[in-house]
C-alpha cells in the first residue's frame, strides 16, 4: 500500500521534517512491521493544491490512501475537507496540536497512524474477544495495532515510533513464549496479554448486548484516562466517522 503524506501544519512542520520521519517510519514498516504481519506498505510526501486547506481544491493524493498532518483540532473542518475531496478512500489525521497536548512526538502520532491504516484500512475489521471487565462476556475488539501499547515508543535512526501489537494479541490462546507486542516491555514481572492494554492504553469494542461501541482502560490508569479524552475527537475522525455512516445506512427505510 502507498500512503500519501499531506503536510497542512502552515509551515509548523517542514517538509524536511517530515522526510526524516517517514524515512523511519517506513523502516518501522519493512523491518519490525512486515515480519509480523506480513502486511507491507510505504509512505510518501506529496504535493497539495494549496497553501491552505481548501475543499474546493483537490488534495494531490497519488497514492492508495492518505494521512494528513494538521495543525488543528477542528475535527469537523478537517473531516468536511477530507470528505470534499477523498470521499472512499482510506485515510487518517494526525493531529499536530493534539501529539502537544499529549506530550508526545508527532512522529509517534504519525506512526501509529500508518500501522493502523495498513492493518485496518477501511476501518472495519472485528475480532471477537473477551470483555475487557467481563469475563463472562464476548464483544467484538477494534482492529487496532497501536492503541493498547500507545503510551509506549522506541527509536528508530532518532526519530520516535509507536510501539504496535502482534498477531498473537488478536487470539484467545496464551502461547508459551509468544509474544503479544513488539516491545514486549513487562509491567510487575508481566508483558501484555491477549486482548489486554499496557499502561498508558486502552482498547475499543463493539459490545452487542449494548448494541454500542466503548473502551476500556485500566482501572485507576490516569495516564489512559487523559489519552483517551484527548484523543476521543482525533480517533473519531477514522473509525467514530464510519461507525456513524454504517448506522445511518442501515437507519433508512428499505425501499
Amino acid at each position: 500500500m502507498l500512503i500519501s503524506v499531506i503536510n497542512h501544519t502552515n509551515g509548523k512542520i517542514s517538509d524536511e521534517d517530515i522526510q526524516a520521519a517517514l524515512r523511519a517510519i517506513n523502516r518501522q514498516i519493512r523491518e519490525d512491521y512486515e515480519p509480523y504481519w506480513h502486511i507491507g506498505g510505504e509512505l510518501r510526501l506529496e504535493g497539495k493544491s494549496g497553501s491552505t486547506p481548501s475543499k474546493q481544491n483537490l488534495t494531490d493524493m497519488r497514492g492508495d490512501a492518505v494521512l494528513y498532518l494538521w495543525d488543528a483540532v477542528d475535527v469537523d473542518d478537517a473531516l468536511g475537507y477530507h470528505d470534499a475531496n477523498n470521499r472512499g478512500v482510506p485515510y487518517g489525521f494526525v493531529f499536530t496540536e493534539l501529539a502537544k497536548q499529549l506530550g508526545e512526538s508527532w512522529t509517534v502520532t504519525l506512526s501509529h497512524e500508518a500501522l493502523e491504516i495498513l492493518g485496518d484500512s477501511e476501518v472495519n475489521l472485528l475480532v471477537q474477544g473477551p470483555h475487557p471487565s467481563d469475563s463472562g462476556r464476548t464483544v467484538f475488539h477494534w482492529y487496532e495495532m497501536c492503541d493498547a501499547v500507545q503510551a509506549e515508543t522506541y527509536d528508530i535512526d532518532g526519530v520516535e515510533v509507536s510501539n504496535f501489537v502482534l498477531p498473537l494479541y488478536f487470539t484467545g490462546s496464551e502461547e508459551k513464549g509468544g509474544r503479544n507486542d513488539f516491545l514486549g516491555r513487562a509491567y510487575k514481572g508481566k508483558t501484555l496479554r491477549s486482548f489486554g492494554v499496557n499502561p498508558g492504553g486502552y482498547v475499543g469494542y463493539f459490545d452487542p448486548e449494548k448494541g454500542d461501541h466503548d473502551t476500556f482502560s485500566a482501572k485507576g490508569d490516569g495516564v489512559a484516562a487523559k489519552r483517551l479524552k484527548l484523543k476521543s475527537r482525533a480517533k473519531g475522525a477514522r473509525r467514530g466517522i464510519r461507525y456513524q455512516r454504517y448506522a445511518s445506512q442501515l437507519a433508512k427505510p428499505r425501499k
